[in-house]
């Protein structure tokens, strides 16, 4: 299929085919579901921790007598069971990632693309250039109507674009080797430059 190709300016400059195996499937959602669920459980820190029976700061002496006190027999204040003692089966440092296939992560940025562009989301721009200067680049987005906006550029972002894009709020952009499920779901524009696009189908392909 084939889709226009804008300047920054707003101005046409032509247009590019997009192969129907990455921009033209039917979004899956429980593929997308198990790509982003993958991602967030991978980036979890998973530095919860808590005191167990054996960590908590008590003296090991037995609290009371065994027999004849009419109370339950006890012989540790680090017991679960009393106030400021050991947790039980507490929380400890673990990481939360677990294993997704290549293929699978690969088939939910081709269903994640795929979204986009079946809701009119997507965006083609001839390039991401820019000399540094934040107010000219956020005039030219504000023009656009982008708001929460990704930008994914081809095999490195540009360093003047890059630096004028850093202050401006709900713009964010990413070389076509960090384009990721999570992060294009929760933009509403996804804009790909053309050097992006080939960057991207050769890497699915």
């Amino acid at each position: 299929m084939k889709l226009d190709v804008i300047k920054l300016d707003g101005a046409t400059a032509g247009s590019v085919e997009l192969g129907d195996e990455i921009f033209g499937l039917e979004p899956r959602a429980d593929i997308l579901h198990r790509v982003v669920r993958w991602q967030r459980n991978k980036a979890q820190a998973g530095t919860h921790s808590t005191l167990g029976r054996s960590e908590v700061s008590y003296s090991t002496k037995k609290i009371y007598r065994q027999k004849g006190t009419g109370g339950a027999r006890h012989g540790s204040r680090k017991a679960p069971i009393f106030r400021s003692g050991g947790i039980y089966k507490g929380p400890t440092p673990r990481s939360h990632a677990h294993e997704l296939p290549k293929k699978v992560r690969a088939l939910g940025l081709k269903h994640a693309l795929s979204a986009k562009l079946k809701e009119g989301s997507l965006i083609i721009i001839e390039s991401a250039e820019s000399d540094g200067k934040t107010g000219a680049l956020a005039k030219q987005i504000k023009s656009l109507g982008w708001k929460r906006t990704l930008i994914i550029d081809g095999a490195a972002v540009n360093e003047g674009f890059a630096k004028a894009a850093a202050n401006i709020e709900g713009l964010d952009i990413l070389p076509s080797m960090g384009a990721n499920v999570y992060d294009i779901l929760k933009r509403d524009t996804l804009v790909l430059t053309k050097a992006g696009v080939e960057a991207l189908e050769a890497r699915l392909k």
